[in-house]
């Protein structure tokens, strides 16, 4: 059996979609195949996203905003505010998560963000892969969650 396939996709790729990989990776540990992707990407992580996930103990150094390949294929792809622009992959599930945009907010408001992703991303990931045993939330661990 092949490993299920997201893609999380928003507008730059700098806030939103690369939490939710980053997350989703740290989660899923292999079992799934994670991708990120802007319809309009950025230069960089958003610093503020990129603080957050650093301080839960997660690595975003190699994450680097960049665009959909049309190409490619997914089992679920989840968009997150990224409007009309969010491209089609035929024979993929949609989810839309309307997330708060973190970019240029307050430490407490990109927490808080990253604790709603955290909770989607773990709900998604028992639902794809029930049978994969998750380890213990980062902001509940890091206490992230806490405003």
């Amino acid at each position: 059996m092949s490993k299920p396939r997201i893609l999380y996709a928003c507008r730059a790729n700098g806030g939103r979609s690369v939490a939710s990989k980053v997350l989703t990776e740290h989660y899923a540990d292999g079992v799934v195949e994670v991708y990120s992707a802007g319809s309009e990407p950025g230069e960089q992580v958003h610093p503020e996203v990129a603080a957050a996930l650093t301080k839960l103990g997660l690595d975003v150094s190699r994450e680097v905003p960049k665009a959909f390949d049309t190409s490619a294929t997914y089992d679920v792809v989840v968009t997150q505010g990224c409007g009309e622009s969010c491209p089609v992959y035929l024979g993929a599930s949609y989810r839309d998560w309307p997330l708060e945009d973190p970019k240029g907010q307050d430490e407490a408001t990109v927490r808080r963000v990253v604790a709603d992703i955290d909770a989607r991303v773990r709900a998604l990931l028992a639902e794809l892969v029930p049978d994969h045993p998750l380890p213990p939330s980062v902001v509940d661990v890091k206490g992230a969650a806490q405003t």
